[in-house]
């Protein structure tokens, strides 16, 4: 029964991060095309309008935003440009990390331990960057299996 398990796990798991994490972009970049509805909308323009160095205001960065992330999230729905998706994918973490830096005073109560609400929000995207990066691993081929090469059951990406 465990090889049975293992074997689901193996053959569907990378399929459900990719279509979990795809669903995540899309509907959280969609919140961002309406007004007041995403809950991360005031930290993420101030966060771009700092990196900017002032150019590129609100009215501009958030549908910017809100179509990067849609365009992940229907890149990894679809598997279609999944290198160009984990681009934009790997780009968008990066910025997303900024505030961390850049507001401390608002993503921390007590600076590196003590996170706000929205610190682990961002936080919490160490997770997405491991998923991001284990489809990555399965844009040449790779795949998750069960079987070592010498026949043992043992999980590896091949």
């Amino acid at each position: 029964m465990d090889a049975a398990i293992t074997t689901y796990l193996a053959r569907y798991g990378i399929t459900v991060i990719r279509v979990g994490l795809g669903f995540i972009f899309l509907w959280f970049g969609a919140l961002k095309f309406v007004p007041g509805m995403s809950p991360a909308e005031d930290l993420a323009t101030r966060t771009i309008e700092h990196l900017t160095l002032g150019t590129v205001g609100p009215a501009v960065s958030l549908p910017v935003l809100a179509t990067w992330e849609c365009a992940i999230g229907l890149g990894l729905l679809t598997k279609r440009f999944l290198r160009a998706t984990l681009l934009l994918l790997a780009v968008q973490m990066v910025g997303t990390a900024m505030p961390l830096i850049l507001f401390p005073a608002e993503t921390f109560t007590r600076f590196p331990l003590a996170p706000t609400l929205e610190g682990q929000y961002i936080i919490k995207n160490v997770v997405l960057i491991g998923a991001g990066m284990v489809i990555g691993a399965t844009v040449r081929g790779g795949r998750l299996t069960t079987e070592q090469p010498d026949g043992d059951h043992i999980f590896h990406i091949e």
